[in-house]
């Protein structure tokens, strides 16, 4: 028998089958920047006085992504008042409250200004982010507006790929409508790049996002262009853990699925929803099966039990180390599936309040980072301006680096990224990569017979989940509008729609704002009736080589 000592705190913290955790005072949490409120590079003409454009008090980050020489921050639009989704900053600035850099540019933020037209390229609301192997920056966009406030669906969810070598977007990708649900928001996404061929430049990956209002997994194979979308009753919020505390302040909030992260050795997903003690795993291998028949349960596994919610997860690229973060704890833990070992990493009661996204970059050696914001204290509407309210903490130490950027060196400036600021990334002495090479674009053939519709014609659009439009009060833009929001606890395992009508056809946003119509390339495979979308857009200015 073996004989623990249990800590007060953490080690509250029941994860099946292992031993309770210990304290480890050997890592050490650096700050590497801190805000007490978030601000913005406006330009001039930028109505930065109107509280509806911007409002300091309603932007909180919720993802974070290490670059080479910038750090990217993903502030959704969870309420009114946030001009800018995605924002960089250099990673060699000092000091607190660096102001952040619209990424790439304010033209790509004209949702804020209402302004916008769901066929631009652009974003409306951001949650997470992740940059791949080549350099490529993935925005999941929600397209959701005010989310907790009124849940305005201003455009349908997509993902924009950018180019970090040129800050153009290589790829734009639209969900079809099988997808995506009335409730659906879209929050999380992994990039696994297990199966991608050098040869096909990060183009070949597989895509597994997190719908958390109507929960469930979104799949998308990039290399073939077809997307589906899983679900199981461990993606919903547990009634019972609706109510989450940090310190002395308690709030509500019924989130699904939210937490996502990989462990590409073992080929395991790793996932949570806010509102439950436990975190659950399934396969890389059930989820790219394909839709689930009716009736077939995805094979979700219960990996443990926390002491309270959490909502950051992640995992060491090598070793199979998973970090999180219980919110009631202030605190980020560790665990070691195949060693069992248990360790309780940093606990601090004001830097830790809430730990939105924990991530491992390949760029940055052994570092586990953290995004920490007082999001309890923006949802409550009790925040206190003159605190830091938002960290980035670094810890050293923790994570395995995978090795696979040894093999690309080609990819990463010549100058070490921790002394980059500003423009020296630009420098001429400075050999940048080669730039990323996407795969020749899946054309439709010449002539078809397809007859064009409006973008978003009701009364040819096959959108089968409530979603309807209505003219934007503001320009010309398409806002695609809901009703009122109903609950998601719609019946479990009653099957996915994995297949739309064979005679519906399928609109997709062009470059230019018109339809664009993918006939069935291969009538002797079954894409999902059309589910295929061009890899390339005709305005990208970054050339094919």
């Amino acid at each position: 028998m073996h004989r623990w000592s249990l800590l007060p705190f953490l080690c509250s913290v029941v994860l099946v089958g292992i031993a309770p955790c210990q304290a480890d005072g050997s890592h050490k949490m650096e700050v590497v920047k801190q805000w007490n409120l978030l601000n913005f590079n406006f330009p001039w003409d930028y109505p930065a006085a109107n509280k509806d454009f911007f409002n300091p008090e309603n932007i909180v980050a919720t993802g974070l992504e290490v670059g080479y020489d910038r750090i990217f921050i993903a502030t959704p639009r969870l309420f009114s008042g946030v001009p800018a989704t995605v924002s960089s900053i250099p990673r060699g600035t000092n000091g607190d409250s660096p102001v952040l850099q619209a990424y790439p540019d304010w033209t790509h933020h004209r949702a804020a200004t209402k302004e916008y037209n769901c066929s631009d390229i652009g974003l409306v609301s951001v949650y997470r982010l992740r940059i791949d192997s080549c350099n490529r920056l993935w925005a999941l966009d929600a397209g959701v507006s005010r989310s907790l406030e009124d849940f305005e669906v201003t455009c349908p969810p997509k993902i924009l790929v950018y180019d970090l070598h040129t800050d153009q977007v290589v790829r734009r990708i639209d969900f079809p409508p099988e997808v995506v649900r009335r409730e659906s928001l879209y929050t999380n996404l992994i990039v696994d790049e297990t199966t991608s061929r050098p040869e096909n430049n990060c183009d070949d990956v597989f895509v597994y996002i997190t719908d958390t209002v109507a929960p469930g997994i979104v799949v998308y194979d990039s290399g073939k262009d077809l997307t589906w979308r899983v679900s199981h009753p461990a993606m919903y919020p547990d009634p019972d853990f609706a109510e989450s505390s940090i310190l002395e302040h308690r709030f509500t909030l019924m989130d699904g699925i939210v937490g996502l992260a990989f462990d590409m050795e073992a080929g395991i997903v790793y996932f949570q929803p806010l509102a439950t003690d436990r975190i659950f795993s399934v396969t890389t291998a059930a989820l790219r099966a394909g839709p689930l028949p009716f009736g077939k349960d995805l094979p979700v596994k219960l990996v443990g039990r926390k002491s309270s919610q959490g909502i950051g997860l992640g995992v060491s690229p090598r070793g199979g180390t998973i970090f999180y973060a219980p919110l009631s704890e202030t605190a980020v833990a560790s665990w070691n599936p195949r060693t069992n070992e248990h360790q309780i990493l940093v606990q601090d009661q004001e830097k830790i309040q809430f730990a939105a996204d924990l991530r491992t970059p390949d760029r940055d050696g052994t570092a586990l980072y953290v995004l920490t914001s007082k999001f309890h204290r923006f949802f409550l509407k009790n925040l206190d301006a003159n605190e830091f309210n938002t960290r980035i903490l670094r810890i050293d130490g923790v994570a395995i680096p995978s090795g696979q950027l040894a093999t690309q060196s080609h990819l990463r400036p010549t100058v070490p990224y921790d002394t980059l600021h500003g423009n020296a990334y630009y420098h001429s002495s400075v050999v940048l990569p080669v730039p990323y090479k996407p795969l020749a674009p899946v054309l439709p053939p010449a002539a078809t017979t397809s007859t064009p519709l409006s973008v978003f014609n009701t009364q040819n659009m096959p959108f089968g989940h409530g979603l309807f439009t209505k003219q934007s009060t503001f320009g010309h833009s398409t806002i695609l509008q809901q009703g009122n929001p109903s609950q998601p606890f719609f019946s479990l395992n009653s099957g996915e729609k994995s297949f739309p009508p064979s005679f519906s056809s399928r609109p997709q946003y062009g470059a230019n704002g018109s339809p664009i119509f993918v006939p069935k390339l291969n009538q002797n495979f079954n894409d999902l009736n059309l589910l295929r979308y061009r890899k390339s857009i005709s305005v990208n200015a970054t050339a094919v080589h």
